[in-house]
């Protein structure tokens, strides 16, 4: 699963390797969490036959834009905004057949800018010593994600609609195991336009969602601090000063 995660690049270096225009002030986040609001980066709605091109940022119809969404997805059919909080993965294996997700499969993916995530393990004494996991180059990379636009309760529709998205975890791969039996889809690069793009079927986008290389993250220890979701600053990803502690 995907539970906290990191995004503390500058949004000039986002640009480059997912290849938006929009510069919006992006603040570091050491610790994001659920409910809050993160961007994803998206295709550009197609919107009148006649627009061919964003007139703000003179982006072309179909190119790739940044967008600041919840994180936990709302289904359109929703009641009440609170389902979200149980949303905030979509299991690869069941998204095309999931009432919640399979529509977004199909029609609305999107990329979770990271630069890290979280996850837990118990240590002998009882206790949950946290982890960071990035990747080797330190860089950034994306989550396979779905959004979706809620338009309130049937009868009371919102002034301004919702939008929300939930990450796609798939099996370990070998260097995440000793963690956790599930982790995060890590996408490659190369397979970013296969993935946004609404003219690839679902079925096929579905191929793309497996462990990635297990030669691509690295695992090290961090404080507790990332317990908190109020902490959200550079100690959380420091790594501990001490042995860490072992994975096996």
């Amino acid at each position: 699963m995907c539970g906290r995660y990191t995004l503390t690049h500058s949004v000039a270096d986002l640009g480059r390797v997912f290849d938006f225009l929009e510069r919006p002030n992006l603040p570091p986040r050491h610790n994001a969490a659920p409910t809050q609001e993160l961007p994803v980066v998206r295709r550009r709605a197609r919107g009148d036959a006649d627009a061919d091109a964003d007139t703000e940022t003179g982006a072309a119809t179909g190119a790739r834009e940044l967008a600041v969404m919840r994180w936990g997805l709302v289904p359109f059919w929703a009641d009440d905004p609170s389902i979200g909080s149980r949303m905030i993965n979509a299991r690869a294996e069941t998204a095309l057949e999931k009432a919640s997700f399979r529509n977004a499969m199909r029609e609305r993916r999107c990329l979770v800018p990271a630069d890290g995530f979280y996850e837990w393990k118990a240590s002998p004494g009882g206790a949950k010593q946290p982890f960071r996991i990035v990747a080797r180059d330190r860089g950034p990379f994306a989550f396979a994600g779905l959004w979706e636009v809620w338009k309130g309760p049937k009868g009371a529709p919102l002034e301004r609609p919702m939008q929300s998205f939930t990450i796609l975890t798939t099996t370990a791969n070998r260097t995440l195991q000793p963690l956790h039996e599930r982790m995060p889809v890590i996408l490659d690069p190369a397979d970013f336009d296969v993935w946004l793009d609404p003219g690839t079927p679902a079925e096929e986008a579905a191929k793309l969602l497996r462990p990635c290389p297990d030669d691509r993250l690295e695992v090290y220890p961090v404080s507790t601090r990332v317990n908190a979701v109020r902490n959200d600053d550079a100690a959380c990803i420091a790594p501990l000063a001490e042995e860490p502690p072992r994975l096996l």
